[in-house]
């Protein structure tokens, strides 16, 4: 608990040390280093927010820990042990996901990506199925205020897709879709079955 704590300090005081900087005018000329900083500086928001909330939890059980060892009040002991009771799962859950918030990003992650979207075997159906995506990734991208633009398309006879590609322009789009890859697989009535057979 102690060297997590003062793990977050540092990087507390970091974030505020880079706050300072921004709103120097010798640093806002410099358009790089600006460009850094505030990069920097918003990378350590989630940290920096987790620090807070878990510093808040740590002296809440501290001072129940206190009251139970110097108190002898009944009914206040009763309350530091509920305290206590509740305050030492939620540390350790949020201990669990910090230090998931610590581990170093992909510095590829904040970049553009191009995506790839390939009809497998299947037909007409696999092909369907991949428009299905391409709409679906278009549509969540979006969503998500990414810029879409189909740089490649090859459409098959039935409306649906061979192969696609497009440029994804946005904040965070590779370190979101990087996930992405691979086969994806569907299992359904398709549109060319005419027996109401289930397919994969």
């Amino acid at each position: 608990m102690g060297n997590l704590l003062s793990r977050l300090s540092a990087i507390h005081d970091r974030r505020t040390e880079i706050g300072k900087q921004l709103a120097d005018p010798d640093i806002i000329a410099d358009r790089k280093r600006f460009v850094d900083l505030n990069r920097e500086y918003r990378d350590l928001e989630a940290v920096d927010q987790a620090f807070l909330h878990y510093r808040k939890v740590v002296e809440g059980l501290q001072q129940a820990e206190d009251i139970l060892r110097q108190e002898r009040d009944p009914d206040l002991l009763e309350l530091a042990r509920e305290e206590r009771g509740e305050l030492q799962p939620r540390m350790a859950a949020m201990e669990e996901g910090i230090r998931q918030l610590l581990v170093p990003k992909d510095p590829n992650d904040e970049r553009h990506c191009t995506m790839e979207i390939r009809a497998g075997t299947g037909g007409d159906e696999a092909g369907i199925f991949a428009g299905d995506l391409l709409r679906m990734y278009s549509r969540y991208c979006e969503g998500r205020g990414w810029k879409v633009e189909v740089a490649d398309l090859n459409e098959n006879g039935v409306g649906g897709v061979k192969e696609a590609m497009m440029n994804v322009e946005g904040q965070g789009a590779y370190g979101v879709l990087k996930f992405e890859a691979g086969v994806h697989r569907v299992q359904r009535v398709p549109v060319t079955e005419s027996q109401g057979r289930v397919h994969t």
